[in-house]
Formats: C-alpha cells, structure tokens, sequence
C-alpha cells in the first residue's frame, strides 16, 4: 500500500514552509515515527516524522517551497526490512541449540555466552579522553545530571552502523585529520585561508531579520538599565537546591524569579505590557511571557502563558520543556506567538551588557547578564556582592521613562527581596502594620 506524506498544517497563519533538509535518502527504509524531513516556517523549525514504515520515495527535493498539504513523499509499506537489532534475543538452553548465523556486518562471537550476553563491562577504560561538548549540551547534561561517563558507555555498547561509519568518513574528509590519532593543541598555529563559501539564509532566520530591521525603523526604542545584588536568590537556590529538586524533579535557576518578578511588574505597570495597534493601545490583564532560547536553528522564543498564577515549580517545570520541545523541533508554531513580553538571557553566554532588541508586536523586552562579583558600598563598608546588570528596551510611543525606569526597579527590589513575590510586590512588614 502507498501512503501519502503530506506537509500538515504547523498554524493558521502559516499556509506554505520550506523543504529545508531530508533526513533520509530516497528509496531507503523508514520506520513508522522517524524523522524524515525538516521544515522551515516563518515561525519555527519542525520535523515531520513518517507515518507508517516502508520503502520512502522522494517526490519534492528540498529547498523548495510547497502549500500546506502538499504531498512531498511516498511510502510504499508493502517494502519492509527487519531489522536484527529489533528482534527479541534467546539464550541457548543446551549446547545442541545452534548459534545464529551473523549477518555481514558482524563478527561471529567466540563463545555461546558472548552470543547471547548484553550485559556492560564494569570495567572502567582508564585515561578516558574528554569529550568535546558545546555550552549548550553541556548545560543540558547538567540540568539532566547526564555525565560524560554515561555518554561513553552508551556509545561502547551502541551498534554501529554503516551510516556512523559513512558520517566518519566524510567528517574525516572535510577536516583533513583522523579523529583517532590527532589532538587539536591550544595555541597551535592555524594554516590561514581565503576561502569563502555560501549558505542560503532559513526561512526563519529571514524572518527574523525583515522583523529586526522592522523594530528599528518603525519603533521609538530607547533603553534603561540597572544592576541587581543577586545575594538573595543565590542564598535561597543554594539553601533549598536539593529539596527543590528531590520534590518537583527540577532544578532551580533564575530565568524562574525573573519571569515572576516580570508579571507582578507588570501588573503594576500595565503600559509595560500592552501594545500599539493603529491609534489606540491594547492592554492585557494577564501576563504570557515570552523567554528567549537558543536552538541551531536560531533564537526562539516559547511562550509561558498566565504567568501571574504560575508557581516558580511550575515556571521551571513549563520552561524547560518549551526549552527542549523548541531544540528538538518538536515545538508548535502556537507555542512561540502571542507574548506580552519578553525576556533573554545573555548571561548564559557571558555577556555583560547589551540593549536587546524589542519583539514586536510588544512594547518592552527585558535583558538579564552575567553575574560577576564585584565590590558594593553597603551601609558605609565595602562588601563583595554577587552583582547583575539588567536592562529594559522600550517603545517610547507608548511607555513614558518613569514608567520604564519604575518597572525595572521594581523588579530589582522583587530579586532582591524575593519574599515580597508572595505578597504581589507589597512590603511584608508594612502590611503586617496596616500602612
């Protein structure tokens, strides 16, 4: 039976993507749920999965632009290899029982135990090279508790196939070296090169850019700044870390106190979070926030929605997995529209200072940075605090400076007291006194 792949509708606003990368080859053997092919939307980047397994045939190649339904690819079911991964092992019950023949690939084992036996060595390879791991997978095998050692010892037990060796081979050829002999020396002399090359923008990344060009020509944005002494925060994730994490089964950051000091700020400062349309100013009496995530794809920007009755659990429990949802490209055109505002960590990446850009159509974007410790003047003494500069950029149409200068001290008063959370930005004590 033939079953149709067809481009299934990522929004309502969104009526062609582009075909940005197939996964497969044409006339090779999908399972039912693989990922087969990546596209592009002016909103995000996704991947379609196959619906049933089969021989796939490859109607549309990629970098075309299809409607929304188009049939882009074919699967023939009646085609089907099963594989030997996939089938259920059996011990040997007496010698008399005949070992299975290895297929091509593999080597005949030496001995019926080896034949049948899956469990790891516990044998530790000593002088393990460190992995060479990015910042952003380091920072989810932290948030995961995930350690180099487990990713090894998957990888020893993974069966290679003839696509891994093929992969090998052609990174090997691009790079001119030989990954298991060859050691990249900090400080060696690099052979320089004016080679250029070329790559097509993403539909995304395109968007992105016609949309920052547009904030700067068509908005009066201005920013204010101010730096927060992160003691507080830090003393309460270092107090409570583990039992946060041992009953909500996630860890504790910051991203989760800045969006809750956001909303509370924003209620007090409505201007903050409403918008222009035409001539006149829509507010919004709920907060949906906006966080920025880097992806390989680009920045995205998933949505938390009614922040303002979130819980800090439910903030990190939400945002984590919009986070991971949008790196996986598993996330919904729907899930990355319709904030009030925004905000973007570039602390994450080092920075200490930059004037973020606004994301239309709101009117404010708050920016948190590096925290470095530095020496403070507190009560007449010189003290080392663990200090943070935040700034907001605003649309000056519709916010006055006050009004922007008063939101960004209010929610550094929020980090910095952050017992006032509970009590919607009030001053404890004075409400305990009625004043």
């Amino acid at each position: 039976m033939i079953v149709e792949v067809k481009i299934p509708s990522p929004g309502e606003s969104i009526t062609s993507v582009v075909l940005a990368e197939w996964l497969v080859k044409n006339d090779e053997i999908v399972e039912k749920d693989q990922e087969i092919l990546e596209i592009d939307s002016d909103k995000a980047t996704l991947s379609l999965n196959a619906p049933e397994s089969g021989k796939i045939k490859i109607l549309i190649p990629e970098g075309q632009t299809v409607e929304v339904g188009t049939s882009v690819a074919q699967i023939d079911t009646d085609i089907v290899v099963i594989k030997k991964e996939d089938q259920t092992p059996t011990p040997l019950s007496s010698q008399t029982q005949e070992a299975p023949i290895p297929s091509v690939n593999e080597k005949p084992p030496a001995s019926p135990s080896a034949a049948v036996s899956f469990k790891p060595q516990e044998t530790k390879i000593q002088d393990e090279p460190q992995l060479n791991i990015s910042p952003l997978a380091r920072l989810l095998m932290k948030e995961n508790q995930i350690t180099e050692e487990e990713f090894l010892n998957f990888f020893r037990h993974y069966r290679i196939s003839k696509e891994d060796v093929e992969f090998y081979l052609e990174e090997r050829n691009k790079n001119k070296t030989n990954f298991s002999t060859t050691e990249i020396k900090l400080g060696a002399k690099i052979n320089p090169s004016r080679e250029t090359h070329r790559e097509k923008m993403s539909t995304l990344r395109k968007k992105l850019a016609e949309r920052l060009v547009a904030v700067k020509n068509e908005t009066a944005m201005l920013t204010t700044f101010n730096e927060i002494d992160m003691s507080a925060v830090i003393g309460i994730r270092n107090q409570y870390k583990e039992a946060f994490q041992k009953k909500h089964n996630i860890s504790l950051g910051f991203m989760s106190f800045f969006s809750k000091a956001s909303s509370i700020a924003l209620q007090h400062f409505p201007q903050v979070n409403a918008m222009l349309d035409g001539d006149e100013i829509v507010f919004h009496d709920y907060t949906d926030i906006g966080i920025a995530v880097s992806t390989p794809r680009g920045l995205m920007v998933p949505v938390l929605r009614d922040v303002e009755s979130m819980s800090l659990a439910e903030i990190e429990i939400k945002l984590k997995d919009l986070a991971n949802r949008a790196r996986d490209k598993k996330i919904l055109p729907d899930e990355l529209s319709g904030a009030t505002f925004t905000i973007t960590n570039g602390g994450v990446f080092g920075s200490l200072f930059s004037t973020p850009i606004i994301n239309p159509p709101q009117s404010a974007i708050l920016g948190m940075h590096n925290i470095v410790e530095r020496p403070m003047a507190i009560s007449g003494k010189v003290e080392i605090r663990p200090m943070m500069y935040v700034a907001l950029s605003y649309d000056h149409r519709l916010i006055d400076g006050q009004e922007a200068v008063s939101f960004l001290l209010m929610i550094k008063n929020l980090i910095e007291n952050p017992i006032q959370m509970l009590t919607n930005g009030a001053n404890p004590e004075k409400m305990l006194l009625e004043l």
